[in-house]
């Protein structure tokens, strides 16, 4: 994500500009920033919440695909893969967009791109259509995923450090939510006997009432850039590729299983589209309500603990999946998938809530205090989060790839979740090894109290 700084706008771009914003002052603050902050952010939302059902809608989509379609489990398992894979990738450049465009700007191109896959979906999805173009549609919705990095950077400029949590915590729970809504109305359509049309019909007028909206009502900051230094840095720093390891943990298995959890029940449980559909959505729902709780624990416990023992949990549930998977129980097989959904979005809220304590951590043991030291960990937590962000979600593309190479070797998904177990413990290994185990004490009697320098301890962050 991006800093705000002091920088004047382009005369070439256009659109509606704010010159002069400081929300860090409370006067400020309190006359004019608040109302704008919070409407930028209700709109901003908006836009990420479509792009999310954008983004999955090929979970639902998969539903309605039945035999005359001509697709294997595996090949429906790969469709979902690809459209992960895009969003994931297209992350990266949405999270530089907001600076170069402008937030208002970027968040109506972005929203008004989510076009071209409901429409070209809406046009080929029909039996008859080969494998090669429903794979293209599906890649195309993938742009939905990086709606999520642009929102974020945008409403991290309008809120002061105070409010940040708060703000972007309801920013990403609002965008997450996005998966089990399209999920629900997927359900009403094929409850009302309804085609996948229909479903596509209903997105297309709320993505033009969300870019309309978004022009009509959202601003752009002049004083945002894109800090490459901070970029930089970020991508040489190890604990930026090791939060991103353990997002894959979490976020990676949110977005994963919300695109694959209809799709198992139908291929391995035998499920109808409408009996999956009755359950695909609760999972995804719950995970995306629970979010901003696991950030709260953090804050009080510290969020390298809170992610370690969800890990535990995540291992715990995944182990009854196993057994649920083997044994062939339906009903326990559900409520432990669900309980996994849940851990994964108290995993999400916790381990974003670690990245900013680590860099101040960092800027502490480099000797840095007050301001300077809060200035270094903004800059370079900020740079990290659309980094994280995007390579967590590239575990989503891990999850269904298992499952599709699961269902071809084995026909269920019981050996991609025992993948999955072992990838759990060994993110509670890196967990505990890099933030929580207690370094050794390496006392020295030649180094007096006063030249020691300050020892990184993590266990809070």
């Amino acid at each position: 994500m991006t800093a705000p700084s002091t920088a004047p706008a382009p005369p070439n771009r256009g659109g509606r500009w704010i010159q002069h914003w400081d929300p860090e002052d409370e006067t400020f603050w309190n006359e004019t920033g608040e109302k704008v902050a919070r409407r930028n952010l209700f709109f901003s939302v908006l836009s990420e919440h479509i792009g999310f059902s954008i983004w999955t809608l090929w979970s639902v989509m998969v539903l309605f695909m039945g035999p005359e379609y001509g697709l294997t489990p595996a090949d429906k398992f790969f469709i979902v893969s690809m459209a992960t894979l895009v969003g994931a990738l297209v992350r990266v450049p949405y999270t530089f967009a907001v600076a170069i465009f402008g937030g208002r700007n970027w968040t109506i191109v972005s929203a008004s791109l989510l076009l071209l896959p409901t429409i070209a979906a809406f046009v080929v999805m029909e039996p008859g259509t080969s494998f090669t173009t429903f794979l293209l549609c599906a890649m195309l919705a993938g742009i939905g995923g990086g709606n999520f990095a642009s929102s974020m950077t945008n409403i991290n400029a309008f809120f002061p450090l105070r409010k940040k949590g708060w703000a972007l915590g309801l920013n990403a729970g609002g965008g997450n939510i996005g998966v089990p809504v399209v999920q629900l109305v997927g359900l009403a359509v094929i409850g009302a006997s309804g085609g996948p049309r229909v479903l596509l019909g209903i997105y297309i007028p709320l993505i033009v009432i969300a870019a309309v909206l978004a022009a009509r009502y959202m601003d752009n900051i002049a004083s945002v850039k894109n800090d490459t230094g901070a970029a930089k840095e970020a991508v040489k720093d190890a604990h930026t590729w090791i939060m991103s390891f353990l997002y894959i943990g979490t976020f990676g298995s949110f977005i994963g299983y919300s695109f694959a959890f209809g799709l198992v029940l139908q291929t391995q449980f035998g499920r109808t589209p409408l009996q999956a559909a009755y359950v695909t959505f609760i999972g995804p729902l719950l995970g995306s309500l629970i979010r901003p709780v696991g950030g709260s624990l953090a804050d009080r416990f510290g969020g390298a603990k809170i992610t370690l023992w969800n890990f535990v949990g995540m291992a715990a549930a995944t182990s009854v999946i196993i057994i649920a998977s083997m044994q062939e129980s339906l009903p326990l097989f559900t409520v432990a998938f669900i309980a996994l959904f849940v851990l994964t979005g108290l995993g999400n809220g916790s381990t974003y809530k670690m990245i900013p304590g680590i860099f101040q951590k960092k800027a502490l043991a480099m000797g840095l205090t007050g301001e300077e030291a809060a200035s270094y960990g903004r800059r370079l937590s900020g740079a990290s989060m659309g980094l994280i962000g995007a390579v967590g979600a590239l575990g989503g593309l891990g999850i269904n790839l298992a499952f599709r190479q699961s269902f071809l070797s084995v026909g269920s998904g019981t050996g991609a979740f025992v993948a999955f177990l072992a990838f759990y413990g060994l993110c509670f290994v890196v967990t505990w090894a890099v933030y929580l185990r207690r370094p050794a004490a390496t006392e020295t009697h030649a180094t007096s109290a006063t030249e020691a320098k300050p020892q990184l301890s993590y266990a809070e962050v």
